[in-house]
Parts: C-alpha cells; structure tokens; sequence
C-alpha cells in the first residue's frame, strides 16, 4: 500500500499515458491511434487511474488536488508550524515575542524541576537545552542558582 504511488508515477511519466489521462479528467480527446489509446488506458486501469468502465479515477490523489496555497504566515506564526518552534528570530523583539508566547503556555507560580520543565518545552521544540537557555536570558523563566528549580517569572510592567 505504501508503495502505490510509484506505480501511479510510472504510469503518467508516460506520455501516452499521461495524456489519456489528462484527456478524461478534462473531458477532451486525444489524438493517439486506437491500439495507443488502448495500451495506455489498460496500463493506467493496472495503476489505479482508470476505474473498471475506463473512468479516470482522481479520489486516489485525495488531499493533494484540495490543497490550498500556503498563507502568508506572519509575526511569530512565522517562526512556529503546528504548535513546535521551527527556528528563533533573529531580530530581538521577535524572540521576545515569542519566548513569550512559549511561557505563557507554561504553569504560571508552579515550581517545576529541570526535568518537568524540559518535558513541557519538549513539546514546542526539539532543542530544549537552547529554549531553557533562551528564556531564563530572557528573564521569563527564573531558576535557583543551583538550577534545581524552575519558576514562571512575574510579569513586569513594560516586558
């Protein structure tokens, strides 16, 4: 099953094929002799892209012939895909913003040990050590000073 789509590849890397295809998905004809347009049309119905009544079938590429263009994505929607940092602004008061918005999803006044914070920014990013860094500089997250314990800072008026 994994491996459907290279018989649907190597089905339209044929030009006859490929414009059988193209052809019914349009509704327009083709100019190819009988015995192409039949050679074609079997191997296409072998790949899954003719149906049993020689219908091109287009389901198969199901999420793919639905997907729209990509937004522009901006501010720190820039910087996140799906809920996990991709990579850190460069440009400060962009980091700030979103280091910002990676504590406001940490427990505000709970006390939590390296390890518990490390799982819950685990989850927004695969370099924990480099985001912990960034937020205690940041002056967001707070620690001890023997680093046992992590603190959700206070927010000052002005940050």
């Amino acid at each position: 099953m994994s491996n459907e789509w290279r018989r649907i590849i190597a089905a339209l890397a044929h030009p006859d094929r490929r414009a059988v295809w193209a052809a019914a998905v349009l509704g327009v004809s083709v100019e190819l002799t009988e015995a192409k347009r039949t050679k074609a049309v079997g191997a296409l119905r072998d790949a899954g892209l003719f149906d049993a009544e020689g219908q091109a079938v287009t389901a198969i590429f199901g999420d793919l012939l639905a997907l729209e263009p990509e937004v522009r994505r901006e501010g720190i929607d820039r910087y996140v895909r799906h809920g996990r940092i991709e990579q850190y602004p460069v440009k400060q008061e962009l980091r700030l913003e979103l280091l910002r918005w990676v504590t406001a999803a940490l427990p505000s006044g709970q006390r939590m040990s390296e390890r518990e914070l490390g799982a819950r920014l685990a989850l927004v990013v695969d370099d924990v050590v480099t985001l912990r860094r960034y937020l205690i500089d940041a002056g967001t997250v707070t620690r001890t000073p023997d680093g046992a314990v992590y603190e959700v800072a206070p927010e000052r008026p002005g940050r």
